[in-house]
């Protein structure tokens, strides 16, 4: 199928609704839509992502947080519609759908990205400016670097900007052998 076929078919502006009915009838692919409109299309985890997801995920449910809070792949309304790997939600909180399919930010505590090829300035950049407008409290963000290194980034309420933990950057190892502080 061609560029303009698939184009021919795509509405002058896409909504979250429209976002979410091409994500439920494309299982292959993650869709994602910027504030502005940015609709962004990519491939599914590969296994060494799946499992750094997997391993936080279980982390959090070790420590104390329940299955309801501890969401991966849940897309959430920021203004248009994101899809972070992994989200923390507050107890008795989990997710709710806003205008949309797509999850409100009410109870939101955390959202956490793996940084994958493709994604880098999206993760780094863009998401931590979409997440801190939206007052998401905390952004973290996990390099693929050979020590898998967490960035915890707190909202810093008056700035309305991410500011790193003051402990910096720490190697995933580390992390997962605390107790989650968020």
């Amino acid at each position: 199928m061609s560029a303009e076929a698939v184009g021919a078919g795509m509405p002058a502006q896409v909504t979250l609704d429209d976002l979410a009915v091409m994500a439920a009838a494309d299982e292959n692919h993650r869709y994602e839509l910027s504030p502005e409109g940015v609709l962004s299309v990519v491939p599914p985890a590969d296994p060494e992502h799946a499992l750094l997801v997997s391993r936080m995920f279980a982390w959090f449910l070790t420590n104390g947080y329940g299955p309801d809070q501890v969401v991966t792949d849940c897309g959430i309304d920021v203004g248009g519609g994101r899809v972070p790997d992994l989200t923390v939600w507050a107890k008795d909180q989990p997710p709710r759908p806003a205008r949309s399919s797509y999850a409100g930010i009410v109870g939101l505590l955390l959202a956490i990205e793996v940084v994958s090829r493709g994604s880098e300035v999206v993760d780094r950049v863009i998401k931590k400016i979409e997440y801190a407008k939206a007052g998401i409290p905390h952004y973290w963000i996990v390099e693929r670097d050979g020590v898998t290194t967490v960035h915890r980034h707190r909202l810093d309420g008056g700035a309305g900007e991410y500011m790193l933990e003051p402990e910096g950057a720490q190697p995933m190892a580390w992390l997962l052998s605390t107790t989650p502080a968020i």
